[in-house]
């Protein structure tokens, strides 16, 4: 065989590998997408339904942290079972709602953090004790009063957010939830039954 098309040869088997890796790409990125036709259920929702409800809860026992934004609740979560909660919350007002999410994960801690996005009357950055990051956009879980919408983050009482921040570690799973649409996904009724 000549040295050409033993080249020849070996280009085209590398790109029917390129194309077979972009195809397997492609696949997976819609393996994860939320499904066609109106459907709302990502596989990281689809994912965490598999797992069962942490007792007393809407969430996964693979949570860590449980946020249920039609009761204002949170709970702090240890191998499924509740160790902090239910707390009072307040989460995002109108045009700035708390995002659902089954899949966050912390990815930043600050027991000081000044905010980006939120901000005094005097203009000077808004103060966000003992913050807990898991969500794109600055949401946290931080020290803020439980009875005022956030622009987005989670209001825990002082001592509940010094609880959230010395119980969360980098990587930890946190789930923010509706419990009644968690419960219709799930089959179940109001009360957590079949």
């Amino acid at each position: 065989m000549s040295m050409g098309r033993t080249v020849g040869r070996r280009v085209m088997a590398a790109v029917a590998v390129g194309v077979a890796v972009a195809a397997s790409a492609l696949l997976a990125g819609q393996a994860f997408a939320a499904p066609a036709g109106g459907g709302d259920e990502t596989a990281a929702a689809r994912t965490a339904r598999a797992q069962p409800l942490a007792e007393g809860t809407p969430c996964s026992v693979v949570a860590k942290a449980c946020v249920d934004l039609e009761s204002q609740q949170a709970w702090l979560l240890e191998d499924g079972k509740v160790t902090r909660g239910p707390v009072a919350i307040a989460s995002g007002g109108k045009g700035e709602e708390t995002p659902v999410g089954h899949s966050l994960n912390v990815y930043r801690k600050e027991e000081m953090h000044l905010s980006n996005e939120s901000r005094a009357a005097d203009g000077t950055p808004d103060e966000m004790p003992w913050s807990v990051f898991f969500e794109d956009g600055g949401i946290a879980f931080h020290s803020g009063n439980p009875e005022v919408a956030s622009a987005g983050c989670i209001h825990l009482e002082t001592d509940d957010a010094k609880a959230w921040y010395a119980y969360l570690q980098i990587g930890d799973r946190v789930e923010v939830v509706k419990k009644s649409e968690e419960l219709a996904a799930r089959g179940l009724s109001a009360d957590g039954n079949d």
